[in-house]
């Protein structure tokens, strides 16, 4: 098992788990409004085990926030000392200066086995903690050499949406953090809990981390992209069968060429290693949240045997189907 999922903390086991997200002077709204969205609006339907929600101010006083918000927070610094998660939104500035008292809170709260996760530029604050040396972290693509420059003992990794690191995940530009939060709320509490809080948002249940930051062609023509879509939503109610970049083509109304070319300006990636990804998506959904032997599930996910699932399965995560299984299955079941 890689080093770093020996320090994940699963905070599903712990009820009602705290996160405090932090709140300064110059404030990143958005960022921050992220992080009350995921975690700290009520959910009824989850009774008491949902995540339990503070606001930890950094500076003295009232806060101003982007937008001419001002923000008054639950408390200091001190209640970090409680927290399961930290939350940073991105930092006021890549140019200023962290607070010795935040750098200390932080690796306090690590040492004692508190998650942190930053949004944006937020990996500044976690990169002056010196936390992230010798790990893998990531951010906005414009910021991505600075970071680099600044802190050569970080494994910077470009081009993704979030790098979840166990106890300390990063995420890239703003999206990206809505992505890393509902990662976390689908890694603490499944991906049916996961899917509900996305539809509340009416945004897409799952975007893989490694999914590239940057698109080429960000806006597709109006008639390629409903192609693209609806090409898509046939993948993900088809993923069992046999797909080929001809078949998908034709199914596109485009040559292979063009398909291709639209593919990976969509996704950042081949159709191959998309349908991959999703069949694997899809196996770890059966494997959380069903009783499906093995081999159906492998015949349901589009592997068609066993043992291509474990293979890939083992390539991608470290673990057997079975290992991964029992994450999620209660002791008394196992």
């Amino acid at each position: 098992m890689p080093e770093n999922s020996k320090k994940m903390t699963n905070l599903r086991q712990i009820p009602g788990p705290l996160v405090t997200v932090l709140a300064y002077d110059g404030l990143c709204t958005f960022e921050f409004g992220v992080a009350v969205e995921i975690f700290g609006l009520p959910r009824p339907e989850m009774g008491n085990d949902w995540y339990r929600f503070n606001v930890a101010s950094v500076d003295d006083g009232e806060l101003r926030a982007t937008g001419g918000i001002r923000v008054v927070a639950d408390g200091t610094l001190s209640l970090l000392e409680e927290a399961d998660l930290v939350v940073i939104p991105g930092w006021r500035g890549i140019d200023e200066p962290v607070p010795p008292s935040l750098i200390d809170a932080l690796r306090q709260a690590h040492v004692r086995g508190c998650q942190l996760l930053s949004i944006c530029s937020g990996v500044f604050v976690l990169a002056a903690t010196g936390l992230l040396n010798g790990r893998k972290a990531t951010t906005h693509w414009r910021d991505t050499e600075t970071l680099k420059a600044r802190y050569p003992a970080i494994q910077v990794v470009e081009d993704v949406l979030y790098q979840d690191e166990g106890d300390i995940l990063t995420s890239a530009g703003s999206a990206a953090g809505i992505d890393l939060c509902l990662h976390l709320v689908r890694r603490d509490y499944g991906p049916e809990v996961a899917n509900r809080v996305a539809h509340r948002l009416v945004i897409p249940p799952h975007r893989d981390g490694a999914q590239t930051q940057q698109l080429s062609r960000p806006v597709a023509r109006l008639r390629e992209s409903q192609r693209m879509g609806q090409l898509f939503d046939f993948l993900y109610q088809n993923i069992a069968q046999t797909h080929s970049v001809s078949s998908l083509a034709r199914r596109a109304g485009m040559s292979e060429r063009t398909f291709l070319r639209r593919f990976k300006d969509a996704t950042g990636t081949t159709p191959a290693r998309w349908l991959l990804n999703a069949r694997l998506q899809q196996a770890k959904a059966y494997l959380e949240t069903s009783r499906l032997s093995i081999d159906s599930i492998a015949g349901q996910t589009g592997f068609g045997h066993s043992a291509t699932l474990r293979h890939h399965f083992r390539q991608h995560f470290a673990l057997s189907p079975a290992q991964y299984r029992k994450r999620f299955t209660p002791v008394g079941e196992r």
